[in-house]
């Protein structure tokens, strides 16, 4: 394809963080060649085809860095329920999936994704029984970039309460971490490079015993696979934590996180409600990530991470959408408003989680989680064709003055017109 988006407001998310009025990006292949002012850009490159913009918002895709693509098929079934017992109610339904409803339930989300603006997104857990294979081929079809993580367990507890998982949903240690480097052997770097395999465990020493998740680490290590794992979700597991790990505040665990090789630039900590401030000088220094999910912590009332602390104390923060019964979307404008709103109400302060960080913590930093900020996240020449158009054609986005503003305080999924990814154009009008 050798293309110019033109007539659009770009959000570039670039080194300058420019934003372009009446604007254009070229498109030769899989790859931008050019992004600035139309003129000049049209002038650079007469004899490429022109795609009307129409005056909308031109924005790089964005990356839901925490998905459950399975909990698409059962979206709103636990509805009104606290952690422990919405866990209940999910894994009945998930362990009785078959391979074809894991596949079904990916070709949903990934739908859903792409027609609301996401073109990559981080895969928390997929289960043996939901078909990995069947998934990535999903996954490769539908043209997305994806990081898909092996469920890996060696116990069926939570927060200390034994055995609460669903049978149907329990995995032994072994045959997960098999299939584990199974499938990171036959699809790390598949689909023209847009599939990952990371390792996920269910959250340490509830899921996960300190010993298997060394083990984890220590193959992690050996095979260059990310770890992506649930952290200090919930009050109940915190306490947990501080009863079992003698001595350990929560503050204290991470430090011990750290001296066990698990934290890195490497490993995406989910969710993150009930970290401490002695907590981000280690993950900073680390370089570890951690995915921010507003919309599912608000509804079932996990806690409010401390998130603005930690974009100031230099941790790359990301955003995920997570699951069906737990947000009842995928729409990631939807958590990019939660985001910027819940933590200035928290804080009172409306000067915290600014609209620009905001489209950070969407598109570029969900690129360095998935180690990818050179080749997608912003628009710029060299970069691969990732981007969406926002059509502000439309009674609740006019007048649309500030085009950061408008999708971050005003947008929704539904007003994305077009998605590119890997230079392949979709059109969302299905």
């Amino acid at each position: 394809m050798q293309m110019i988006f033109e007539n659009a407001r770009i959000i570039t998310v670039d080194e300058r963080r420019r934003v372009i009025e009446d604007g254009a990006v070229a498109v030769d292949g899989d790859r931008i060649v050019a992004v600035g002012k139309r003129g000049e850009v049209e002038e650079q490159f007469p004899n490429y085809q022109r795609y009307d913009a129409k005056g909308g918002i031109i924005l790089p895709g964005l990356v839901d860095c925490h998905v459950h693509m399975s909990q698409a098929l059962i979206r709103g079934c636990a509805e009104n329920t606290a952690l422990v017992e919405w866990l209940k109610r999910v894994w009945r339904c998930q362990g009785n999936f078959t391979e074809e409803d894991g596949k079904l339930a990916a070709e949903l989300c990934i739908l859903e994704m792409i027609k609301s603006g996401t073109t990559a997104f981080v895969e928390t857990m997929i289960a043996s029984r939901y078909g990995f294979n069947g998934i990535a081929q999903v996954v490769a079809d539908s043209g997305i970039r994806a990081a898909l993580s092996k469920i890996i367990m060696d116990n069926p507890g939570f927060g200390g309460e034994e055995s609460i998982m669903y049978p149907g949903q329990v995995e032994e240690k072994e045959p997960s971490i098999a299939e584990a480097l199974a499938m990171h052997e036959k699809w790390e770097g598949a689909a023209d490079g847009r599939i990952q395999v990371w390792f996920g465990p269910r959250p340490i020493g509830t899921g996960t015993s300190v010993e298997t998740m060394k083990e984890i680490i220590e193959l992690a290590h050996r095979h260059d696979m990310p770890i992506d794992i649930h952290y200090c979700e919930c009050k109940s597991e915190t306490t947990y934590y501080k009863r079992e790990f003698a001595g350990y505040t929560p503050g204290r665990l991470t430090g011990w996180l750290e001296d066990i090789g698990l934290l890195g630039p490497k490993t995406l900590l989910i969710h993150v409600n009930w970290l401490e401030l002695e907590d981000i000088p280690i993950l900073a220094r680390t370089g570890t990530h951690v995915v921010h999910n507003p919309c599912c912590n608000t509804k079932i009332a996990s806690g409010f991470a401390l998130i603005p602390e930690m974009i100031a104390g230099g941790v790359n923060v990301s955003l995920g959408c997570d699951g069906g019964p737990s947000n009842n979307t995928y729409d990631m404008f939807r958590d990019m408003r939660f985001a910027a709103y819940i933590h200035r109400a928290r804080l009172l302060d409306p000067l915290v989680m600014d609209n620009e960080t905001v489209i950070e913590v969407a598109t570029i930093n969900g690129a360095k989680v998935m180690g990818r900020e050179d080749e997608f996240g912003s628009l710029a020449v060299g970069k691969k064709a990732d981007l969406i158009l926002i059509d502000t054609d439309q009674p609740h986005l006019i007048p649309s003055t500030d085009p950061v503003s408008t999708c971050v305080c005003a947008a929704n999924g539904g007003d994305v017109r077009t998605v590119v990814i890997n230079g392949d154009r979709k059109s969302t009008r299905l």
